[in-house]
């Protein structure tokens, strides 16, 4: 009697939550046919069926919540994108410590943290420190020219690294300091799981903002493309969905996978071809304030431009009867404009539909490693906002080094020569430069003489 009550005490222990949720009790536990292998009920036949009709209502509330849902976070996505790169920026930095806050706290013991006051600063202070050193990069990079002509700034853009490092090391002080004796496995385990976090939340995070200042459109179409794949996925697989594609998630289906590929890329294709016509998505941001009203002008770059494609002589003879078939016109058919970005948002799409999913395959692993549903509770039907984010920051990194290794032409910029001539001339040289460079402005007629300082007519 012991030995039977020792075996099943072993095997509910090794029961997995997905066993156990699948496990009834009582006489209503089902039971398999023998031979048919089809599952069977002992309750009575209106019973099961009352049963499974009960089964299909949460699906189509969870339908209808999800759906609703979308559509209030599509809404509030296009709405910030119209207040300008600004309200964008800090959307992005907000959700990234939403982000961080949410993973964190999977990693947390509240017993053995009210022993350790300071383990959750720490865990911010490392984050503030990141961001410094990221977000300053990014301002560097691009406001190279306007804050090294600050007198307050300057000096903090000159030295950026040094400090970034420095505030760094403080913390890592911090933590080496704080380590107490009967705690130093549950120290260094927070100490790991927050730079993990840091590398994969920050660092892509970091990534997404300088494709906003790269231009809206960068960051518009990268985040579209994803949603699209999930809404369309969820809809394939919703009414086609019947074989399984990876176990990590079992809802999700080839039909649905395949369903949100072909879909991403068509949306890709046409959306781009809308957008590359606003010069508020396609200028690079150099101005903060700008905004949807406001607007913005520059010259858009030449893959914004549409260019002549010409068919093979086969492919053009067989659009050229078909449109003569259809619209009774005898126009040949040799050619098509299309607009090169058009091209790299179909690899943005394909990347959306085919491997940033991957991320949100890792997300579900991690999610049955602490046997957690979600990441949290903060949008119904979505679960947290981790849930709705983890194919976005692969496909921020993606997307940033395509359009920096393919897209983005490598020019010295105003900012690079600044700083060049700030940090590396002295006071003696840096005058001359700029008597050379006014002297050849006025040689080529490009600055009026009445406009120049008389110090550099000298």
């Amino acid at each position: 009697m012991s030995m039977t009550r020792q075996r099943s005490r072993q095997k509910s222990r090794h029961n997995t939550p997905d066993d156990i949720a699948t496990q009834g009790s009582g006489n209503s536990s089902p039971t398999f046919s023998r031979g048919t292998g089809s599952p069977t009920n002992s309750r009575s036949p209106s019973l099961a069926n009352r049963a499974g009709d009960n089964g299909k209502a949460p699906k189509w509330q969870n339908w209808w919540v999800r759906t609703l849902w979308t559509f209030v976070m599509i809404g509030s996505f296009f709405a910030i994108i119209a207040s300008g790169p600004v309200s964008v920026i800090l959307m992005v930095v907000g959700i990234q410590t939403w982000v961080f806050s949410e993973v964190i706290a999977l990693s947390s013991v509240p017993n053995r943290e009210r022993k350790l006051p300071w383990a959750r600063a720490l865990n911010w202070y490392f984050l503030l420190a990141t961001n410094y050193y990221l977000y300053g990069e990014s301002l560097l990079h691009y406001f190279k020219q306007f804050v090294l002509m600050d007198g307050v700034l300057q000096p903090l853009a000159t030295h950026h690294r040094f400090i970034s490092f420095s505030l760094y090391l403080f913390g890592f002080v911090w933590f080496v300091a704080g380590l107490r004796k009967g705690f130093y496995r549950f120290q260094f385990t927070q100490f790991a799981w927050t730079h993990m976090t840091l590398l994969l939340v920050v660092f892509t995070s970091h990534c997404i903002i300088n494709n906003i200042f790269e231009g809206l459109f960068w960051f518009f179409l990268p985040i579209s493309l994803v949603i699209t794949n999930d809404i369309f996925a969820y809809v394939f697989g919703f009414f086609f969905g019947r074989t399984p594609l990876i176990q990590l998630s079992p809802k999700k289906t080839v039909e649905g996978f395949l369903g949100g590929w072909v879909s991403t890329m068509v949306f890709g294709f046409f959306a781009a071809s809308l957008l590359r016509r606003f010069a508020y998505m396609y200028c690079p941001v150099r101005d903060l304030g700008m905004n949807a009203i406001t607007g913005v002008d520059c010259e858009p770059d030449a893959i914004f431009l549409r260019q002549p494609h010409h068919f093979p002589a086969g492919v053009a003879w067989v659009l050229t009867r078909l449109a003569h078939a259809l619209f009774n016109t005898t126009t040949p058919i040799t050619s098509v404009d299309i607009a090169p970005v058009q091209w790299h948002v179909v690899v943005l799409a394909c990347f959306a539909s085919l491997i940033a999913p991957f991320g949100g395959f890792f997300a579900s692993g991690l999610k049955r490693a602490f046997k957690i549903k979600d990441f949290g509770h903060s949008i119904p039907g979505h679960g947290g906002i981790t849930d709705r984010m983890d194919c976005q920051f692969m496909m921020g990194v993606f997307s940033y080094l395509y359009c920096q290794t393919f897209v983005h032409a490598r020019v010295v910029g105003v900012g690079t020569l600044l700083e060049a001539a700030i940090t590396s001339l002295t006071v003696d040289q840096q005058i001359e430069l700029y008597r050379n460079l006014g002297q050849y402005l006025i040689g080529q007629n490009a600055l009026p003489v009445e406009m120049v300082p008389p110090m550099v007519t000298l």
